[in-house]
């Protein structure tokens, strides 16, 4: 079920109406909206409604015997292990069980030992890092004393809640669990928010995102050999702007809905390609798994207590496996080497810039960042390595005239790209000005804009880029 259609926004009305109905009794509303969030998951495929419950539970469990081994440090370190080790075998099962046999196939050819290997196809579950990331933070910070015990009702719940289930923002226990624990209120403010987000996520996603990926980004990198140097480059910027205005549009959607069942999601971008380095850049982009990954592996890897080259080893392991959460390819270890190897470059130049070097001015900070993310994005998006090369090869020693690049398409790329360079927290500001209005007016704006955005939007409406994940 794809939140820009018709029929999920049927289906939050029903979810919407019989939430606030059952406000006098919150652990009947959980159940709902529990119920509710199977599903939106079923819809998909039902078979996997059973993995999520599962995983639920058993991290429920595990936290359990955490907590009921206060007095015992060594049995806690077991039970976390446990823990880690029940979200690290189901991931590791659905998401890289095929390609880790690709490769044993591979090695077994190349040393002369080669036969056909009986592979099993695993079908990979929607969302499956999403949920499996906070089952794990949920275990980790009930270790660490910074999350208590969640009852059973409220883990599944959290595991499984619609909105953020397939695509995050990855809502951590201690954020969420205290939220579910006291009635909700919806606000005038929650509700000018909520809706000025989903507004604005549908634009991004609907038009934006789909009109570029249809009509530019999709043909370019499906055959890169085909297309001139003008496409080729076109299509880097405009899968950044894809990319961006995709994901930032399904975060948005995913905090304007929770906002206005009555909770608070933490926001999952601030204009990331305004940024003038790239550990600035990771602090506004996916902003939930980049403090995950912080929290949780580079911190456990020693970060910065232990010298400055366990920092840089820390840095180079904690985007190896960023890369390798996105997916089972090459191309995503290549993606995560090159940005950790430009994170270690900042540090090493932070601390042995010479005396008297000023930093580079803000503006060249951003040009040579914004490049560097887009060299990313080529391996990001490319089927495969080879494809990679030949699409970098082919910016300079294709050319040849635009064919696929028209002036809208241009314009959608100009246009993508200045949201990160208006002011900031303009929907926050816009969604005060929303507060004020009378609620008729509201109703009567937000219904014009989405058929405005359905006039706009190409024919049909393409999954987010972040399912696959």
């Amino acid at each position: 079920m794809l939140f820009p259609t018709l029929t999920f926004g049927l289906f939050f009305l029903i979810v919407f109406a019989l939430a606030w109905a059952l406000r006098g009794s919150n652990e009947w509303r959980k159940i709902v909206l529990l119920v509710a969030s199977w599903i939106f998951y079923g819809w998909w495929d039902t078979r996997f409604v059973a993995l999520l419950i599962a995983s639920g539970i058993l991290n429920w469990g595990a936290a359990r015997l955490i907590v009921s081994a206060e007095d015992r440090p060594k049995l806690r370190k077991i039970w976390l292990g446990v823990g880690i080790a029940i979200n690290l075998i189901i991931l590791g099962f659905f998401k890289y069980y095929g390609f880790f046999m690709e490769q044993v196939d591979q090695l077994l050819h190349a040393l002369g030992w080669g036969r056909d290997l009986a592979i099993m196809q695993v079908v990979l579950p929607v969302g499956i890092s999403f949920f499996t990331f906070q089952g794990m933070s949920y275990v980790i910070d009930v270790y660490r004393r910074k999350a208590g015990p969640a009852s059973l009702l409220d883990m599944v719940l959290l595991m499984s809640f619609f909105p953020h289930l397939v695509a995050g923002p990855i809502v951590r226990a201690s954020h969420l669990i205290p939220q579910f624990r006291k009635v909700p209120e919806l606000t005038r403010g929650m509700a000018a928010m909520g809706l000025s987000l989903i507004v604005w996520g549908l634009f991004k996603k609907a038009v934006i995102a789909n009109e570029l990926a249809t009509g530019l980004v999709d043909t370019v990198f499906f055959d890169p050999s085909a297309h001139g140097s003008i496409d080729l480059i076109a299509a880097v910027y405009g899968y950044a702007v894809q990319i961006y205005c995709d994901f930032s549009a399904y975060s948005d959607m995913a905090v304007g809905l929770a906002a206005l069942l009555g909770y608070r999601f933490p926001h999952n971008f601030n204009q990331p390609y305004r940024a003038s380095s790239l550990q600035d850049f990771w602090r506004r982009w996916h902003i939930s798994l980049s403090s995950w990954l912080r929290d949780y592996l580079y911190v456990s890897l020693g970060g910065s207590r232990h010298g400055l080259a366990r920092l840089c080893l820390a840095l180079m392991t904690t985007m190896l496996l960023g890369g390798l959460w996105h997916g089972a390819s090459w191309n995503f270890v290549i993606w995560g080497a090159l940005h950790g190897s430009v994170l270690a470059v900042e540090r090493l130049w932070r601390e042995f810039r010479p005396k008297g070097w000023k930093p580079l001015p803000n503006v060249v900070g951003v040009i040579v960042t914004l490049h560097i993310v887009l060299l990313g994005w080529i391996f990001f998006r490319a089927t495969s390595f080879e494809s990679a090369l030949a699409f970098i090869s082919g910016i300079f020693t294709a050319g040849g005239p635009a064919a696929l690049l028209t002036p809208a398409l241009l314009a959608m790329i100009l246009v993508g790209m200045s949201f990160h360079y208006a002011p900031p927290y303009t929907i926050q500001r816009v969604a005060m000005r929303v507060r004020a209005l009378p609620a008729i007016w509201v109703g009567l704006g937000v219904g014009v804009l989405i058929l405005i955005v359905d006039a706009m939007r190409p024919e049909g409406v393409a999954p987010f880029i972040y399912y696959q994940f």
